[in-house]
C-alpha cells in the first residue's frame, strides 16, 4: 500500500508544548514539489497512468513470478516500485494539504478521494506481494543467485516475507484493502475532523480566550500557575463533553484490530506491530519491563524533587511540564532556533548540517499556529525521488527548539536513505527514531556546554529529563494503556469510565505520587492521536531515546570515526535490522544491560540535580 500521512513519523507534542513567538513571520511549506494544486494536469496525469500501467502490470504479471528468472524478478519488482511510488507521491500531497488545514471541508473531500482512487488502483497490484510471498524459500535462493539485479532487492524481499504467516487468501485480502476507505481510514478521518474542530475556551487574566487543541495543550507550560490552570480544566471539560464520541470511535478501531488479528493469526496486539517494525516481542517485552522497573528511579524521583523546587508536596497535574520557579522563559526567535540546531549539527558533522539547511532554503517546513491545522509535529518522507516535508506549531519556547532539532533530525534521516529507493528507504519505527532524538541530544549538550550560568544549567538540565521522561516514561505508559486496552476490548465493549480508569491507573503507576490528578484529567487520553491513527506506535520512542543515549555515550568515549559510522548507518534505511546496524558501535537491543544504559543516562541527569539543589 502507498504511504499516507500517517505511516511515517508523527511526533505528538507532549502537554505544554511552547508559546507562540509574536514579532517574526514563520516559514509555510511549498507543496508544488509533490503537485500544483488539486486539480492540476500533472496529478491527473499521473493518477490516469497508474491506472493503466497498474491493470498492465497485473495481466503481464499475476500467477508467473515463480517461473520468472532473477533478472526478469528483478525487472517486476523496478516496476511495482515506480507505481507505488508514484501513488505515494499522490497520497503525501493529499495528506500534507490536509494536514495544513483539516478545517477545509475541499481538503477532506480531496484527501478522501484521493484515498479511494489510489486503494481502487492499488487493488491491481496487491496480487505481488501476495505472490512473491508464496514463492517457495528454495525458489527464490535460486532467482537470487541468478540476478545481481535481483539480490539489490533482497532486504525487501526478507521484509515482505516475514508477513508469510499472516497472508490471507487473496480475495480476502483484496477485500480488506478496498473496505479500507470506508473502515479504519474513515474513522481516522472522523478522530481527525472532530478534534480540529474543537475549541477550548481559556478563562484569561486579561479575558476569555477561545484556542484551537495545539494553543491551549501549550498553554499547560506557561509560566504563571492560574494559566496552566485554566487551559487545563478548559481542555478536560471539552475533551469530556466529546468523550461518547471519542469512546466510539476507540471501541470500534480496537474491534475492527482484534479481528483483522485474529484472522491473520497474530498472537498479541502488539505483534502485528512489532512485525512492522522488524523487531522481537521478546525485545520489545524487555524494554517495556526496564522502564517500567525504572519508573521510581525515573520519574517518580524527578517529580518529587520538582515538587520541592515548587515548595509542595504534590503537583498538580498542570504543574507537570511548569516551567521552573527561576525559569525565566525568554522566548526563543525562529531564526535563533535555527541557527541554534545547524550550530549543533555542524559541529557533529557539517555534511548532516548541510542536508539540514535545504529545508530552512527550500521551504520545506510548515511552522505556524493556524486553525485547523495539524497539532503538534511530523516528519513526512513523502518519496525518494521529492524530499520530505516538515509540520511543527512553533511557539517559541526551548522545548520548540528541541522539537525543530528532533524533526529535523527525522527530514535529514529520510533525505540519506532516499538513495535505497521507494521499496528500502523507509525504516523501521524502531529506528526511525534515532536521527531525531540523536540531533535532540547533540543540540541539547551544545547548549548545555555554553550555559555558564548555574541556575540556567539546571533549567536546561530540568526540561531535558522532563522531555526525556515524556519520550520514554510516558509512551511506555502509552503503550501499556493501549496494552490493557486492547485486552480488554477482546472480551466486549469498554464503557467510557472503564477506559477512564485504565488511563488513570497507568498515569499514577507511572507518574508515581509526587503528581495529583483532578477528576478531568480521566479525558486526557482522547486527544492522543497515535493511539488511532498507529496502534502500539508509542514505544517506539522510548526505543528510540535508550537507543540514542547508549549510541551516544559510544561518541563521546569513541569519537574518531563515529561520525562516518552514523550517517552509514542513516544511509542504509530499511535494508538492514537494528542488529545489524547497532553492531558497528558494539550496541545489542537484545542484552537487557543496553536498556539499562540508557536509563541510567536519563537517572544520572536526575542525579546531578539533586547534587545542585544541593
Amino acid at each position: 500500500m502507498p504511504a499516507n500521512i500517517c505511516d511515517p513519523v508523527l511526533i505528538l507534542a507532549p502537554e505544554g508544548s511552547p508559546a507562540r513567538t509574536k514579532c517574526e513571520k514563520l516559514p509555510e511549506w511549498d507543496l508544488t514539489d509533490l503537485f500544483r494544486s488539486p486539480d492540476s494536469p500533472e496529478l491527473a496525469a499521473t493518477l490516469a497512468g497508474a491506472r493503466k500501467d497498474a491493470k498492465a502490470f497485473e495481466k503481464r504479471y499475476k500467477e508467473k513470478l515463480a517461473d520468472l528468472d532473477g533478472d526478469a524478478l528483478a525487472a517486476a519488482i523496478a516496476e511495482y516500485e515506480a507505481l507505488d511510488e508514484a501513488l505515494s507521491r499522490v497520497m503525501s500531497y493529499a495528506g500534507l494539504l490536509y494536514a495544513g488545514d483539516m478545517n477545509d471541508p475541499e481538503n477532506g473531500r480531496f484527501m478522501q478521494s484521493m484515498q479511494e482512487t489510489v486503494t481502487e488502483i492499488s487493488a491491481n497490484l496487491l496480487f505481488f506481494a501476495l505472490e512473491i510471498n508464496r514463492i517457495s524459500d528454495d525458489r527464490l535462493e535460486v532467482q537470487l543467485a541468478e540476478s545481481n539485479s535481483l539480490c539489490r532487492y533482497a532486504p525487501w524481499l526478507r521484509e515482505s516475507r516475514v508477513y508469510r504467516d499472516h497472508q490471507l487468501d487473496d480475495q480476502l485480502e483484496k477485500l480488506l484493502l478496498e473496505k479500507s476507505v470506508a473502515g479504519r481510514a474513515a474513522w481516522n478521518r472522523l478522530f481527525d475532523e472532530t478534534m480540529a474542530d474543537l475549541r477550548f475556551n481559556v478563562a484569561l487574566p486579561d479575558g476569555d480566550c477561545e484556542m484551537t487543541s495545539a494553543e491551549v495543550l501549550n498553554l499547560l507550560s506557561d509560566v504563571d500557575g492560574a494559566v496552566r490552570k485554566a487551559a487545563a480544566k478548559s481542555l478536560g471539560a471539552v475533551l469530556g463533553a466529546n468523550v461518547r464520541t471519542f469512546t466510539h470511535i476507540t471501541n470500534t478501531l480496537a474491534k475492527d484490530k482484534g479481528i483483522e488479528d485474529k484472522w491473520r493469526g497474530y498472537a498479541r496486539p502488539v505483534s502485528s506491530r512489532n512485525l512492522a517494525n522488524v523487531v522481537e516481542d521478546e525485545v520489545v517485552d524487555a524494554l517495556v519491563a526496564a522502564v517500567r522497573g525504572a519508573y521510581p528511579n525515573l520519574s517518580h524521583r524527578y517529580y518529587a524533587l520538582k515538587a520541592k523546587w515548587f515548595g509542595v508536596d504534590q503537583l498538580d497535574y498542570w504543574d507537570r511540564n511548569a516551567p521552573l520557579p527561576d525559569d525565566d522563559e525568554t522566548s526563543i526567535g525562529w531564526s535563533d532556533a535555527v541557527a541554534k540546531v545547524l550550530d549543533a549539527y555542524a559541529a557533529f558533522s557539517p555534511d548532516l548540517a548541510d542536508e539540514a539547511r535545504n529545508f530552512f532554503d527550500n521551504d520545506w517546513i510548515d511552522t505556524p499556529v493556524r486553525p485547523g491545522k495539524s497539532p503538534g509535529a511530523f516528519a513526512h518522507p513523502t518519496v525518494p525521488s521529492v524530499h520530505p516535508y516538515l509540520l511543527l506549531n512553533y511557539q517559541g519556547k526551548t522545548r520548540d527548539v528541541m522539537t525543530l532539532a528532533h524533526e529535523l533530525g527525522h527530514g535529514v534521516h529520510q533525505v540519506l536513505a532516499g538513495g535505497q529507493g521507494h521499496l528500502m528507504s523507509d525504516t523501521p519505527l524502531t529506528l526511525a527514531e534515532t536521527a531525531s532524538v540523536f540531533g535532540e541530544m547533540l543540540t541539547f549538550r551544545k547548549l548545555l556546554a555554553e550555559a555558564d550560568d548555574p541556575r540556567l544549567r539546571k533549567t536546561m538540565l530540568a526540561s531535558k529529563v522532563e522531555d526525556m521522561l515524556n519520550t520514554v516514561v510516558r509512551q511506555i505508559a502509552f503503550h501499556e494503556f493501549e496494552s490493557r486496552l486492547h485486552d480488554k476490548r477482546i472480551e466486549g465493549e469498554l464503557l467510557t469510565d472503564e477506559i477512564c480508569q485504565i488511563w488513570m491507573d497507568v498515569q499514577a503507576e507511572s507518574l508515581g505520587p509526587a503528581i495529583r490528578f483532578s477528576e478531568e484529567y480521566r479525558y486526557f487520553w482522547t486527544y492522543i492521536p497515535h493511539f488511532i491513527h498507529s496502534p502500539f506506535y508509542v514505544y517506539a520512542y522510548a526505543f528510540g531515546d535508550c537507543l540514542v543515549n547508549s549510541l551516544y555515550a559510544v561518541y563521546e568515549n569513541e569519537a574518531d570515526g563515529f561520525t562516518e559510522r552514523y550517517l552509514e548507518m542513516l544511509r542504509a534505511g530499511g535494508t538492514l535490522r537494528h542488529r545489524e546496524l547497532l553492531a558497528p558501535f558494539g550496541l545489542n537491543a537484545s542484552d537487557p544491560a543496553f536498556w539499562q544504559r540508557g536509563l541510567g543516562v536519563v537517572s544520572g541527569l536526575i542525579d546531578e540535580l539533586e547534587a545542585l539543589d544541593g
